[in-house]
């Protein structure tokens, strides 16, 4: 097909580089091109945004395409359509005629039409003789010819990227969903892992996924979280194998050994556990005798106070029944499973096992596995050796030398333990271990 570079007026519509560019893409239409209108304008729908046009001004194009009576477009016809402004508005669902003339602008510069101003810059056809059209005047729609291919190819790499893109976001979806439920396990099944750790690390890597984000953005997180993924279903897998092999062993704490350096879990042996909750244990498995009377709540407070962050409205624990609802908030942010929590409460008794919950809370960062820790304690009390006397009296004498060092409540602090000691001192029936006298004895020699 022979075209020629349209001039314009001077005045009018000014002349642009990709306007020349669309104008010589069209000479180079082969004449022995067929292409399927529609089929190519899906195509140019696809790859809108590659191309840099807009929907109203595809809804145009769609309308101009309309005006030429075949389907199928060939190299060698005449491709020029000339529908007036109203006709084009009709078809363009009543466009305002401001809105018509930017889009069809945008139109000329994305390279799909080019225009074919009369000299008067009117739109028409002139006809011979035969009723054959001669000259028409209008808008050229070749570069749907010349460009198909073209269009085609971004139509595909944009189906393409659009369908990565699906496949990464269903790969979050999964892996979310996926790390969710092993870590439920994990808490439920007692499986030794500091889960308070790999909860929080699951938090940071999907909260960095934006509103709005790119593909490759996307894949790097989904990444982080297969990652993370990997090394939860090792530690259960691991855990599995453990308690195959000596089902007794993985009840009494052995522990799993991840392999991995930066590992979001920590091994943990049963001693170091032992320690970390608020003094020794020996201190409670030599105990022959454990005091009968409750722990006031006053002093349980006193020795755990950071369990007063869990109250809402920032206010205090003013009886048991709220002391207990601060433990039930407790428990799942360290990880301790449902299972590990009733355990407790049925050995200990509620109110000693809120407690226990409150003297692990006090020293979590201590502590590798608050749930395997937990379960460790409940064995002692199912055997009858385990007071929360000991724990108490601990976190009582670490606040006291705490505040001798700062110089900050040294006092308090001192009677808090001397009130505690003075209580177990009444019990005129109890034998209590050498080890545990020696901690209510402390404060008395070093006044």
């Amino acid at each position: 097909m022979e075209t020629n570079i349209a001039t314009t007026p001077f005045g009018r519509r000014p002349m642009t580089l990709g306007m020349i560019s669309s104008q010589v893409t069209a000479r180079a239409v082969p004449r022995d091109a067929t292409v399927h209108k529609w089929h190519v304008f899906q195509d140019i729908k696809d790859a809108r945004i590659a191309l840099g046009a807009t929907d109203r001004a595809l809804a145009i194009l769609d309308a101009l395409l309309s005006f030429h009576p075949d389907t199928a477009l060939y190299g060698d016809s005449e491709l020029v359509v000339w529908p007036s402004n109203e006709q084009l508005i009709r078809r363009a669902n009543g466009m305002p005629p401001t809105t018509l003339r930017r889009h069809l602008a945008v139109l000329v510069e994305c390279g799909l039409i080019i225009r074919r101003d009369s000299p008067n810059g009117k739109r028409f056809a002139r006809k011979g003789q035969g009723g054959e059209i001669e000259q028409a005047y209008g808008f050229d729609i070749s570069p749907i010819v010349a460009r198909a291919e073209e269009f085609k190819n971004l139509s595909e790499a944009v189906r393409s990227e659009k369908k990565a893109f699906r496949l990464v976001k269903e790969r979050l979806t999964i892996c979310r969903r996926d790390i969710v439920k092993m870590i439920d396990a994990g808490i439920e099944e007692g499986v030794p892992a500091n889960w308070g750790r790999v909860q929080q690390a699951y938090q940071a890597i999907v909260g960095q996924i934006p509103r709005t984000a790119t593909r490759h953005t996307l894949e790097a997180i989904a990444e982080e979280l297969e990652g993370l993924w990997t090394e939860v279903r090792e530690a259960l897998e691991s855990f599995l194998k453990t308690r195959k092999v000596d089902a007794n062993e993985s009840r009494n704490g052995r522990h799993i050994q991840n392999s991995k350096p930066d590992s979001k879990f920590e091994s943990e042996s049963g001693s170091g556990d032992k320690d970390e909750a608020g003094g020794n244990v020996a201190d409670t498995d030599n105990v022959r005798s454990l005091p009968k009377r409750e722990l006031p709540l006053g002093i349980v407070l006193d020795a755990c106070p950071n369990m007063l962050w869990l109250v809402k409205g920032g206010g205090g624990i003013r009886n048991w029944r709220e002391f207990l609802a601060a433990a039930e908030v407790a428990r799942p942010s360290m990880g301790v499973s449902p299972s590990a929590w009733e355990e407790a409460r049925t050995a200990m008794g509620e109110q000693q096992a809120a407690i226990t919950i409150a003297a692990i809370y006090q020293r979590q960062d201590q502590i590798n596995s608050a749930g395997g820790y937990l379960r460790s304690l409940t064995d002692r009390a199912k055997v009858g050796k385990f007071s929360v006397w000991p724990m108490v009296m601990a976190l009582l004498r670490a606040k006291l030398d705490t505040s001798k060092a700062t110089g900050n409540g040294a006092e308090a602090a001192a009677v808090d333990l001397e009130t505690a000691g003075k209580i177990v001192r009444t019990e005129s029936r109890l034998e209590i271990s050498d080890a545990l006298r020696r901690s209510l004895d402390k404060p008395r020699r070093g006044s």
